[in-house]
């Protein structure tokens, strides 16, 4: 079985090498689809993400998405009913316009490195038109961010980017909640195990959102 790996806003295919060679040490083959926010426009990166799909569907594959590969599996994959891949994995992924998005957006201060994809992050009205997926999906939610007084989430619950509440989808109710934060959480052995298991066995694993 193939495994299509999907990295974040701001990273490189370099970003899930680690997971892909844990991967394909327990005998999964991997492919790493890589885009540049910088140089691409959010449609030029779709439509080559939809074209590789295309190519990938005759057989069984799955996705692992992390942060804003999620929200672009969500835009390559909805207007075509043809995609099934299984198990689709969101990992740490922005269903809804993030908080901490819409402030780099305002300070410019990513905004010259991320291009149309942190513009459509900060944008409620993109998440408005923005289609959920109809296909069976796991998120993998991390809880380990800061809280408290001095945190930008103050009380929240959050993996140091998003909210619990920014990483839920209303159709979703399948969910795994890890102690771990977004940036770190590919490489980290309790999220990678919780993978393997989804592969294996993509039924396992149920669990929700807390509130």
């Amino acid at each position: 079985m193939k495994v299509l790996l999907i990295h974040g806003l701001g990273r490189s295919p370099l970003s899930v090498f680690g997971l892909s060679q844990y991967l394909q040490q327990a005998g999964y083959r991997t492919e790493l689809f890589g885009y540049s926010s910088q140089i691409e426009s959010y449609t030029q990166i779709i439509e080559r993400l939809q074209q590789r799909l295309e190519e990938l569907e005759p057989d069984r594959y799955g996705i692992i998405a992390h942060s804003m590969g999620a929200v672009l599996v969500r835009s390559a994959i909805a207007p075509h009913s043809s995609f099934k891949p299984h198990p689709v994995i969101l990992l740490g992924p922005p269903n809804q316009s993030p908080r901490i998005a819409q402030l780099a957006q305002r300070l410019s201060l990513l905004s010259p490195l991320a291009g149309e994809c942190l513009q459509n992050l900060a944008d409620p009205s993109f998440y408005q038109q923005l289609p959920n997926l109809a296909i069976p999906h796991i998120i993998i939610a991390g809880t380990n961010g800061p809280r408290g007084t001095w945190s930008f989430f103050g009380n929240e619950v959050n993996d140091g980017i998003l909210t619990i509440k920014e990483m839920q989808l209303d159709d979703c109710s399948r969910s795994v909640i890890l102690p771990v934060n977004h940036i770190q959480m590919l490489n980290n052995p309790l999220v990678q195990q919780t993978i393997l298991q989804i592969l294996a066995d993509p039924a396992s694993k149920q669990k929700s959102f807390p509130t």
